[in-house]
């Protein structure tokens, strides 16, 4: 068989500020990419909402480029990925009503603190693996009811962002275990929802939502469901089956060959995901890291979201301007020994999903001087993240179940002076999987459809050296970890003073 008439997998990541596409050979090499942006709208204070049509337009724009370099009759099937948690609140048909409310939005961490109040965040962790706060898809449809009674109550279905999209492209609503985590409300011991968190749920909305819409079915990461006509002369191409996939967490480790027991992970993008694979659901007593479901069964991910590290970057070469983008910015950093950098603490999300986990922890740029430029304030923030990064990593140590590798993607990672920052703070071998840089999460997304249609497990692109640790760096860090940790305390007990926040038992004092 020519390597024209080779069947390839189609994935798409839909990601928080654009979409990506890509399509994998068989073998695992990426024959094309495509991408397309769309705008995220803040009409208030915290807010962070996009359209599902914008998602929907890029959706089209992708599988058209991706279209000119590999045909659409080659094309086997489609695997999905998506950011979660992201509500979409749906009528019966599954049209959105109103926009979606993305996980950057902050508005509802009153309702999450209530709904964790009511049902016990120590037992929903032990039920759900999941710290659950304002940004997580119930606590959101409660602030929507409170703000918007008409939309709460106009809705049928409450869905994440993924499950929207699989619904358009195939007709059937559905949605898989690790999108499901990001309700707040699915056992990770049963899989199934949890009634009485539900039921928790609906006695908090209260007069305002008659009825507490249906969450979606929950159906394995590989299951298939034929694209439907209309859509598939739409995108051109054959009704061809849908792989419903799984979070962009989850298949950005699939995408670096991150699958088996003490692999780790480290994906950096909008925010960045430190992600160990364990072969049973592992609590943390201090809830320090959460537990998802992997695509593959049998597989479980103890995962540290890092809420503000790309978009904190890109906020920063924003401000400098001069058509800086991250990648730029990144490098600009490089050239600034660590040492030189002002202290920063790079909590822009509002907040923190790390290893802290504290809603209230804010941003901060200590130590400034006069002789500080540009590239001494982008030094500071990629410090900042790497410490951060740190911070993950030490506490998957703590479990003893985990190698001294990483695999990483994305972003700044895609940087080797960063690579080799991280290696050098943390004590650990980074690689970087894929040498062409394809976005990992649509990878994962293809390479689950390649397994889910065919029972293929397309292999990784050719890798360059990773980089290792530099034990006369380590101490460098080491005295940077240190000032930073000072300044954090300092100043989280300035911010935090009067202010009522609903921590995890353990986290006072925490280091």
């Amino acid at each position: 068989m020519n390597e024209g008439d080779t069947g390839v997998y189609i994935g798409l990541d839909l990601g928080t500020s654009g979409l990506k596409g890509v399509a994998v050979a068989p073998d695992g090499t990426v024959i094309a990419q495509g991408g397309a942006v769309y705008p995220t709208h803040r009409p208030a204070p915290g807010a962070c909402e996009q359209s599902p049509q914008s998602w929907i337009t890029a959706a089209g724009s992708v599988t058209a480029q991706l279209r000119k370099k590999a045909a659409p009759q080659r094309w086997r099937g489609i695997g999905l990925s998506a950011m979660i948690p992201t509500l979409v609140t749906a009528r019966p048909g599954g049209e959105p009503a109103g926009p979606a409310v993305t996980w950057q939005d902050s508005r509802a961490d009153a309702r999450g603190e209530q709904l964790r109040e009511r049902c016990g965040g120590d037992r929903l962790y032990r039920a759900t693996g999941q710290w659950v706060d304002g940004r997580y898809l119930l606590p959101m449809f409660l602030r929507v009811a409170d703000d918007e009674p008409a939309r709460a109550a106009s809705a049928t279905w409450l869905l994440a962002a993924k499950d929207y999209l699989f619904g358009w492209l195939t007709g059937e609503i559905a949605t898989d275990p690790s999108t499901a985590a990001g309700f707040g409300c699915y056992r990770l011991e049963t899989g199934a929802w949890d009634g009485e968190v539900i039921a928790a749920t609906a006695a908090l909305a209260g007069a305002a939502v008659p009825a507490l819409p249906s969450l979606p079915p929950v159906l394995p990461s590989t299951a298939c469901r034929p694209l439907r006509g209309e859509i598939a002369r739409r995108l051109g191409c054959d009704p061809i089956p849908v792989c419903l996939g799984a979070a962009d967490s989850v298949l950005g480790a699939l995408g670096l060959g991150v699958r088996h027991p003490g692999q780790v992970a480290y994906i950096a993008g909008t925010s960045n995901v430190i992600m160990g694979v364990a072969d049973r659901p592992r609590l943390d007593p201090d809830h320090r890291f959460l537990v998802t479901p992997l695509a593959e069964p049998g597989g479980w991910g103890l995962e540290m979201d890092l809420l503000a590290t790309g978009s904190a970057i890109r906020w920063l070469a924003g401000l400098f301007g001069t058509g800086m983008d991250e990648a730029a910015l990144v490098a600009l950093a490089a050239g600034v020994d660590p040492r030189d950098a002002p202290l920063v603490l790079p909590y822009l999300g509002p907040g923190e999903q790390g290893a802290l986990w504290d809603p209230r922890l804010r941003g901060a740029f200590v130590g400034l001087e006069l002789c500080h430029g540009r590239r001494h304030l982008a030094r500071g923030l990629v410090n900042g993240i790497v410490l951060e990064s740190r911070r993950c990593l030490a506490v998957l140590d703590e479990t003893g179940q985990f190698g001294r590798e990483i695999r990483a993607a994305g972003g700044s990672a895609a940087d080797p002076a960063f690579r080799a920052d991280l290696a050098d703070a943390t004590g650990r071998r980074v690689g970087l999987p894929g040498g062409r840089g394809a976005d990992g999460s649509a990878r994962g997304a293809a390479v689950l459809a390649a397994l889910a249609i065919d029972g293929a497990r397309p292999g990784l692109e050719p890798a360059g050296p990773a980089a290792g640790p530099d034990p006369g760096r380590a101490a460098v860090w080491d005295g940077l970890w240190a000032a930073y940790e000072q300044a954090r305390h300092a100043i989280s007990a300035h911010g935090h003073a009067g202010v009522r926040a609903p921590l995890r038992p353990g986290q006072a004092g925490q280091t």
